[in-house]
């Protein structure tokens, strides 16, 4: 079971959501996506907390209000900081989790420690907590197919982007050639037939001369 919350910090709204125990904090670990934010108590057991980010929002820009939801919800979640004052959250991208066989279930390292960031929680602030408990969802995702389907989008904007982009290439390469072509013939009018008898003594009338007396 995954338990969801809506915070209504910043708008859009931000989702969070939290593993219910070890077994589906190891589910969240395996199946996490790049724009997913995990918080965790420091030092201590708690709930493995994660923020999904909207579209080009990044992890080290995140509103203090909202950082300060993740970490109040947080410190509620687990057993020994939920009773602590002072209690230090640290959180990082989901990217830069490190597990390997030889951890224990649910437990994980960093792959750069540089990536990670603290937050000190003075007190549990209970205001915080009731209106993210009122927002509170349980559900049984299917998180291996939630993150093909994210994975699916993911691949089709690129696509599209990508798609866009030489489209683009294109009609400024074209743009290019013509203004080139146009640069190099610019003065072909000039040499034509006419423009060369129209220059040419022999065309010229009898009158000619008599312009010049």
């Amino acid at each position: 079971m995954v338990y969801y919350f809506t915070s209504n910090t910043v708008s859009p709204s931000a989702f969070i959501y939290v593993g219910k125990d070890k077994v589906e904090n190891e589910e969240l670990i395996k199946f996490g996506l790049n724009e997913d934010v995990w918080f965790h108590a420091d030092n201590l057991s708690s709930a493995h907390v994660y923020l999904r980010m909207n579209d080009g929002e990044t992890w080290d820009a995140i509103p203090n209000a909202l950082v300060e939801d993740c970490a109040q919800l947080t410190k509620a979640n687990s057993i020994e900081g939920n009773k602590k004052d002072n209690v230090t959250i640290i959180y990082t991208p989901w990217g830069n989790l490190h597990k390997n066989g030889s951890m224990a279930v649910g437990q994980v390292g960093f792959k750069d420690p540089k990536k990670v960031k603290k937050i000190l929680v003075p007190a549990r602030e209970n205001p915080i907590i009731n209106r993210l408990n009122k927002t509170k969802v349980e559900k049984f995702p299917d998180l291996r197919m939630e993150k093909e389907t994210r994975l699916k989008e993911l691949r089709k904007k690129d696509q599209a982007a990508q798609q866009e982009r030489r489209k683009e290439e294109a009609r400024v390469a074209k743009e290019r050639k013509e203004k080139a072509w146009q640069k190099d013939h610019a003065y072909d009018d000039l040499f034509t037939e006419e423009a060369l008898a129209q220059s040419n003594n022999q065309e010229r009338s009898e009158d000619f001369l008599d312009d010049f007396m």
